[in-house]
């Protein structure tokens, strides 16, 4: 196979590569590079498209361009570190790729049929044993009569690349590209306004935990219009306008049909149980799947890189135990906010039989010495002490606590083992603690 990392940066083109790997990949976000580093490890043979920057949406425009924000004391200071954590990690990605076992071809690829891709540079390749689609998602934009002649409008990508701070910032939605854009800038010091078409913000977070943590951040000056339809522009009064109205898989140009596949209703490749490719209720090939966001199962990164392992193991015939019904997942407000496992809702509207378990960061000698009083935690559980069922929580290292919570579930955990297990002092992790003693 032919390294490709040679020809980057030149401008003379790649070689016509033709032939065959083990394994294709179109994407090479999170979902789709750490699978081929993975697959590559396992000793097949990889090729990699991408027309952008490796990385994809998570590293270059994503995730952690909007922690850097988090993490900045002032605009000025994200705005001069961004793009050095971008460049420092997309370097480690492109070592990545540099593997032997990986050819990077940057550009597009479509589909021949179940088994060939095709693109530009590199004419048809076949896979030899299967094709991962990893090409993410992109911006939703609401379908407004004025969305395309409005130069207030951005998305997150374009936020992130604002060089001046707006005095005003609008936001519609209150999920989460809208809640952590909302948390940072009006840190930062923009006049921040956030509109929601529902009743309450964070529409996967427990409900009660959503609800406190929006009354924090009214507290810290974020105005918040719940139950507000948008209608026109126009009708904002703001600087900025962001566009923080969801996500939608990224499949064009990729000629699907070809490969037997026809989307859902919503615009995502429909998948089973192990990300293989179905067309209604028949698997449309064995060889063919998506992993990450263009299936529209769980739009996370780390559920991308997951899911691919899973796929390899499946090429392999390998077995694993990734639990993907356990997917913790994050919101980077400041404080911060993380669940596990369903909400309190959730629990209810199903008729599962659970115990609810409250702590609160007011209570715990670590929060207080840090001044981080704010928070609140939910962890559920089946009756008399028994499973873990999930948890939800927000204020200062959240997401930590529901790091250990995810943990204990993959294992089987109990409330009553919870409780047996020793715990740092002093430490926030001595809330999570504090739920199972209640």
């Amino acid at each position: 196979m032919i390294d490709l990392m040679d020809n980057v940066g030149r401008s003379d083109p790649q070689p016509n590569l033709g032939g065959a790997s083990d394994l294709l990949i179109i994407g090479a976000g999170p979902g789709g590079y750490r699978t081929a580093e993975y697959a590559a490890k396992q000793g097949l043979k990889v090729t990699i498209f991408e027309s952008d920057e490796v990385g994809g949406t998570c590293l270059n425009v994503g995730c952690i361009p909007t922690k850097t924000y988090v993490h900045a004391a002032s605009f000025a200071e994200a705005r001069e570190r961004m793009p050095q954590v971008v460049a420092q990690l997309r370097a480690g990605v492109e070592g990545i790729l540099s593997h032997p076992n990986i050819t990077l071809i940057r550009e597009k690829a479509s589909f021949v049929d179940a088994r060939t891709v095709t693109c530009p540079v590199c004419g048809d390749i076949i896979a030899t044993k299967a094709i991962i689609i990893a090409t993410g998602s992109e911006t939703k934009w609401l379908p407004l009569p004025d969305i395309g002649s409005d130069p207030r409008v951005v998305d997150s990508t374009g936020l992130l690349r604002l060089d001046t701070l707006p005095r005003r910032l609008a936001i519609i939605g209150a999920g989460v590209i809208g809640m952590e854009f909302a948390s940072v800038f009006q840190r930062f010091g923009s006049e921040v306004t956030v509109i929601e078409y529902l009743k309450e913000c964070l529409p996967a977070l427990d409900s009660d935990i959503a609800k406190r943590l929006r009354k924090t951040l009214e507290k810290q000056g974020i105005t918040f219009k719940m139950k507000t339809a948008v209608q026109s522009l126009a009708d904002i009064d703001a600087d900025v306008i962001l566009m923080a109205t969801g996500r939608h898989p990224r499949t064009e140009g990729l000629n699907l049909q070809a490969a037997g596949i026809t989307l859902a209703p919503n615009g995502s490749i429909p998948v089973d149980e192990h990300f293989r490719c179905v067309c209604g209720n028949t698997i449309a090939t064995n060889d063919v799947y998506a992993i990450g966001d263009v299936n529209g199962r769980q739009m996370l990164a780390h559920a991308a890189e997951m899911q691919g392992i899973h796929v390899v193991n499946q090429i392999l015939g390998k077995p694993d135990n990734i639990r993907f019904d356990i997917m913790p997942a994050a919101i980077f407000t400041e404080p911060e906010a993380a669940s596990v496992g369903p909400s309190e809702d959730q629990l209810k509207a199903e008729g599962t039989p659970y115990e609810c378990r409250k702590a609160f960061w007011r209570a715990n000698g670590k929060a207080l010495a840090m001044n981080e009083t704010e928070g609140l935690l939910k962890l559920f559980s089946a009756p008399d002490a028994g499973l873990i069922l999930g948890c939800h929580a927000f204020g200062a290292h959240a997401v930590d606590i529901i790091q250990e919570v995810s943990v204990l579930m993959c294992m089987g955990a109990t409330v009553e083992q919870l409780r047996s297990m020793v715990h740092i002092h002093p430490t926030l992790s001595e809330i999570l603690l504090s739920a199972a003693e209640a």
